[in-house]
């Protein structure tokens, strides 16, 4: 990976909503050969990614995503763990996190929050509405968002 390309960890167990994401970020040129998109398809694939263990075994970890888009609704391990995991590691406590659910239950907004996450936004079930979110998620997140060192 280059020193300009950016990664986005996307963590979703949903195939129509993979393909409407990574649909979005190619359509606006950020899914393109300047950055990559990683998809984990439930938790313990994110943390294996994240941590370099089960199937990254030997992943860089030192190389980590620009930014991680959460689904909370996960087989194995859910989204919420997967972020209190994340905060509770030095070497992942700072990586930007972006919940990016179905959810509309206000308890998962104040978890989420409560586990640092540095975003909260449910899907539009709109196809434009989703596509566009996920332009401006990407824009802002890889384009104008400085992330702290890590």
């Amino acid at each position: 990976m280059s020193s300009s390309q950016k990664t986005i960890l996307l963590v979703e167990d949903n195939p129509d909503d993979e393909v409407l994401a990574i649909r979005a970020l190619k359509r606006t040129h950020i899914g393109n050969h300047d950055n990559e998109i990683i998809v984990a398809h439930d938790g313990v694939e994110a943390l294996d990614y994240l941590f370099g263990t089960g199937v990254h075994i030997g992943r860089d970890i030192n190389v980590q995503p620009t930014v991680i888009l959460l689904d909370l609704k996960l087989p194995r391990v859910d989204g919420m763990e997967v972020l209190k995991r994340l905060r509770e590691d030095s070497r992942t406590s700072l990586l930007p996190v972006v919940v990016l659910t179905t959810s509309d239950e206000e308890q998962d907004v104040v978890n989420s929050y409560k586990l640092r996450c540095n975003s909260y936004i449910r899907k539009p079930v709109d196809f434009i509405q989703f596509s566009e979110a996920i332009r401006q998620l990407g824009v802002y997140w890889l384009l104008m968002n400085e992330s702290p060192p890590i």
